[in-house]
């Protein structure tokens, strides 16, 4: 196991204070300047799961209401909004210096009998087909400024190969379909609740930048003021995050400063295991009053 994957790990290993109050670190995610929207989510799901017994997550739906500081804890209050014979239904508002920063409604379901279908898998080359991210990024560091070269290169606990990618600082308009292969190895034998606690964390990531694509626009250009807005995630069969699954990524539309995205997260083997849904904030820098 890595240093970054255990710092994730450990991230998803919130404590509890009381009967429904839980507390989650701040720092070590993707970023360090605000709180990886997919660490909130994936730290308000694992309070949630901790007062649920014997289901699984099937929905979430959460709102990001201010930026993350990653200095501080982030307090997780669970409401046990019902236990219903088929459904269990939670809310929990994580807080910061006193205020709300996400709010999430999550659903948790028995396993019932029904009908199946999906959508097949996109035809991509395999993961082994492209670079890294380490690699990827040895070729931008030129450009990138010395004082930004450590944060830049380090160690991520995800592993990512993009299909397409663009080029970081001076990317050319493209189509706004976005194919990445992704996985954590040390997701091996976890739990089938952590498995949805760290594919909910990498769920945000790429997903804003499919609606980039169209306009020639990376979050290194310094042409954009964006952030997630709010967060829709639907679990439709186990997951095993230690073997490579395809996020595919599209953005139907862009405008009035939001971008819309959605995606479908398959295994190697082509089964569908969840969907995702956000709309982001996506509009030019503006001057302070």
């Amino acid at each position: 196991m890595t240093e970054a994957e255990r710092i994730l790990l450990d991230l998803l290993n919130i404590e509890r204070l009381e009967v429904d109050l839980f507390r989650g670190t701040g720092s070590g995610g993707e970023t360090p300047m605000r709180i990886f929207g997919g660490q909130v989510i994936a730290q308000a799901l694992a309070a949630a799961y901790r007062t649920v017994e014997g289901r699984l997550c099937h929905s979430l739906h959460a709102y990001f209401i201010r930026p993350g500081d990653p200095e501080i804890p982030v307090i997780y209050q669970v409401d046990r909004a019902r236990d219903g014979g088929s459904f269990t239904t939670r809310r929990v508002v994580a807080i910061q210096h006193g205020k709300q920063i996400l709010n999430m409604s999550a659903s948790f379901h028995i396993q019932d009998d029904g009908w199946d279908h999906q959508h097949k898998m996109p035809d991509v080359e395999p993961p082994e087909k492209h670079a890294t991210r380490d690699e990827l990024r040895q070729r931008y560091l030129p450009r990138v400024p010395e004082r930004l070269r450590t944060e830049f290169l380090r160690e991520r606990p995800i592993d990512v190969r993009e299909i397409e990618p663009l080029d970081l600082f001076q990317p050319e308009k493209a189509d706004d379909h976005n194919h990445i292969w992704f996985r954590m190895q040390a997701a091996d034998q976890a739990s089938q609740v952590t498995q949805h606690l760290l594919l909910a964390y990498a769920s945000d990531m790429s997903l804003l930048s499919s609606g980039m694509r169209p306009h020639g626009l990376s979050w290194f250009t310094g042409e954009i003021n964006g952030a997630s807005l709010d967060h829709a995630m639907w679990f439709h069969a186990p997951v095993q995050f230690q073997d490579w699954h395809l996020y595919s990524m599209e953005s139907p539309w862009t405008g009035q400063g939001r971008s819309f995205n959605r995606g479908s997260i398959y295994s190697q083997d082509g089964t569908l295991v969840a969907s995702v849904a956000q709309e982001g904030l996506l509009r030019k820098p503006q001057k302070r009053s």
